[in-house]
């Protein structure tokens, strides 16, 4: 009995804790890439701005609330014309900065294959034969192969990415034949979660909406 009750405690607490924590954590990053920018700026200020700046340390959430706006802007500064034009020339600046710029390259051409509308990455799940045959896993199409490394590949074949469990954060680049995926109807948020629980939180089958009744089973 004190198993079950301890159990039944956990179960409802878990899910709770893990959220704050993470959320916590999100916070705890943010405010400090804000606290960062406050230092930055109070170095090249005279001192005379630097007691109004030390007030907005002591100010919660502020740091979140000003990232957001910062966001916020910065897209509203994108979608014209000539925000558009001001990025391109600065994007030139950086490129000829030795080591920035493949640094810096490298992370755009990531960010914009992963957030533009108009691309597939990460958009469909499907099954993969993976560490070994015989042994299926979960993946997320990332794209096709290209150059150099399309031309050294016989037949089509297709670039997914294979999360480890329970971080998908972290995981493995694969190029599989296109012939042996296995297309998933699921939802790529359906997949995650269904990765990170180690497969106890199983996806509702394909066309069936979460929580109706099964008109299958047997009452």
């Amino acid at each position: 009995m004190l198993k079950r009750y301890l159990l039944a405690g956990l179960l409802v607490w878990l899910p709770l804790v893990v959220t704050v924590w993470v959320l916590h954590a999100v916070w705890g990053a943010i405010d400090g890439l804000f606290l960062w920018v406050i230092s930055a700026t109070q170095a090249v200020l005279p001192a005379e701005s630097h007691a109004a700046l030390e007030s907005l340390r002591r100010v919660p959430g502020l740091g979140v609330v000003a990232v957001f706006v910062a966001l916020l802007l910065t897209g509203a500064f994108a979608a014209n014309y000539f925000g558009q034009w001001a990025l391109r020339q600065g994007g030139r600046i950086v490129k000829r900065i030795p080591i920035v710029k493949s640094i810096y390259s490298s992370v755009k051409q990531v960010s914009d294959t992963l957030f533009s509308s108009s691309g597939n990455a990460f958009r469909e799940a499907v099954l993969v034969q993976y560490p070994r045959q015989g042994a299926w896993t979960i993946a997320f199409v990332t794209g096709k192969p290209s150059g150099e490394v399309a031309a050294h590949l016989q037949n089509e074949h297709t670039s997914v990415y294979v999360p480890t469990t329970p971080n998908p954060t972290s995981g493995f680049f694969l190029m599989v034949p296109t012939s042996e995926l296995r297309p998933l109807g699921m939802s790529v948020d359906e997949a995650l979660k269904y990765i990170i629980s180690m497969g106890v939180v199983s996806p509702p089958p394909a066309g069936k909406v979460p929580g109706e009744a099964d008109p299958n089973r047997q009452g």
